[in-house]
């Protein structure tokens, strides 16, 4: 008789935890814990080395503008990356493209850790993934990967909660990565004969390690993380079991021979199906990329917007213009991660009672605001309090806006559908480091957070004007025809 999860705690207590979604994560999969904790390893790495990458390139002798240069081209070139991957994951197996993004990593985190050369970095931080990440969104190729998988190993109803445990383990990964990197940069450098840049490269090498770590968590999923294929059942026909004299009699029309029946011993394919098991091509339909359409074009102005003022050149600001030392940012961006981390697991209740598109606007929008008006203090403790304001509502869009991608597609066409949107939204965001290390190399660094204030506040209302009385693909399927 299966037991009601949390069947022995008050009433009160029980219906809190189930809010916050922990009975649906604690009786997910075995893959979906470890695709969960495969992302909390990934965004620890990534944090760590987030928090120091600008600051690396500048103690290499590497201008501001050639730092907004690095990080743009390496977002262009994870497009490329991401692209790539995501479109042929699905054909190829969803594992090896994990593995394989984890061996990059680790191969990427040497590189930095003993090379000086800007064009090695580059080409290094473009295939290891190495990049400025942005607002708490991820570059790379491995989210829509899992976020896919993850659609297809949850049911409907929970789906949300699961998304909100993914992200809020990446975004404590990051603010665990953020924060122990700090104070391993500051206590090396307190050191003798320790120089800022031998420090960083330290962060580097523990980025190659924890891919190691990835790599093995990543062998761990079984195969109930690949693709789903549909199947229809054949019997086998043989021309054996045909009478070939009766088909050339003149009474073949009236008396079709009927074939032996064959007992199914498995599954026999039809060409056409046989064909498109072997494709690695995926297919969208009409109506999901009328969808795909809408939402990328508004997902391209908040990741611009997102772009301007990725975490990168957001410690950069804050070292340049406050001074504060690296275990001081930790501290600050730990506190911003750890807020947003928690703040996921509320959007996804909020969800379940006012609808996804409404969570992802209300909760985005003053965020939006604060974005705009962090430079305008001149004091460190008020720039840090606006920071950490929006941090309280920045990521609360995220679980919601993938379980919504999620619903608005076809599951075959999800892994597909979810690297395109992530190849757009990398896209855009490549053109703002750019915009931003031209600003900043003219003294105008305050100007990229107005901007993308403002184009954050516009995306979010235009994203409520489509998309408010929006119904999900399997939402549309369980309603009832007209007139039946």
């Amino acid at each position: 008789m299966p037991v009601n999860p949390g069947s022995g705690l008050p009433q009160l207590l029980r219906k809190l935890i189930a809010e916050l979604g922990v009975f649906s994560i604690t009786s997910s999969s075995r893959d979906t814990k470890l695709l969960c904790l495969s992302r909390f390893i990934r965004l620890f790495a990534y944090g760590a080395s987030t928090l120091i990458l600008a600051l690396y390139l500048s103690s290499l002798g590497v201008s501001d503008t050639r730092i907004g240069l690095f990080m743009s081209l390496t977002l262009w070139g994870d497009v490329a990356i991401s692209f790539l991957l995501t479109l042929f994951a699905d054909g190829l197996g969803r594992r090896r493209i994990l593995i394989l993004g984890a061996a990059l990593m680790t191969g990427s985190g040497l590189v930095f850790a003993f090379s000086g050369s800007y064009w090695i970095l580059v080409t290094a931080s473009i295939f290891g993934v190495i990049s400025p990440r942005v607002s708490g969104n991820e570059i790379g190729p491995f989210k829509a990967i899992e976020e896919s998988t993850l659609s297809q190993l949850s049911p409907p109803d929970i789906r949300s909660d699961i998304f909100a445990w993914y992200i809020l383990l990446g975004n404590a990964g990051t603010a665990c990565g953020t924060i122990v990197c700090g104070f391993i940069v500051q206590k090396l450098q307190s050191l003798q004969n320790w120089t800022p840049t031998k420090a960083y490269r330290i962060i580097f090498a523990i980025y190659a390690l924890l891919g190691i770590l990835k790599l093995i968590v990543s062998l761990l999923l079984s195969p109930r993380c690949e693709p789903e294929t549909k199947r229809e059942h054949y019997d086998a026909v043989e021309m054996d079991d045909v009478d070939v004299e009766s088909l050339l009699s003149s009474d073949a029309d009236e008396n079709p021979p009927q074939p032996s029946p064959k007992p199914k011993t498995g599954t026999t394919l039809s060409t056409s199906d046989a064909v498109a098991k072997s494709s690695i091509l995926p297919s969208i339909s009409p109506t999901s990329l009328t969808i795909l359409f809408k939402l990328c074009l508004l997902f391209a102005i908040d990741s611009f917007a997102s772009g301007l003022v990725p975490l990168s050149w957001m410690t950069y600001f804050f070292t340049i213009k406050f001074s504060l030392p690296s275990s001081a940012l930790g501290t600050i961006f730990f506190t911003t991660s750890i807020i947003a981390a928690v703040s996921n697991l509320i959007a996804s209740s909020v969800s379940k009672r006012i609808g996804l598109i409404k969570t992802m606007v209300f909760t985005h929008l003053p965020s939006a605001v604060f974005l705009s008006l962090i430079p305008i203090p001149p004091q460190a403790f008020l720039a840090t309090t606006l920071l950490i304001l929006r941090s309280c509502t920045q990521n609360m869009d995220q679980a919601p806006r993938q379980a919504f991608l999620a619903a608005a597609v076809l599951p075959s066409e999800r892994t597909a559908v979810m690297g395109s949107v992530n190849v757009v939204k990398t896209m855009a965001q490549s053109v703002g480091p750019i915009v931003t290390g031209l600003l900043a190399g003219s003294n105008r660094f305050w100007i990229a957070f107005v901007i993308a204030g403002g184009l954050k506040i516009g995306y979010d209302l235009s994203l409520l004007k489509l998309f408010v009385s929006f119904r999900g693909r399997e939402e549309q399927e369980r309603a009832p025809v007209p007139g039946n």
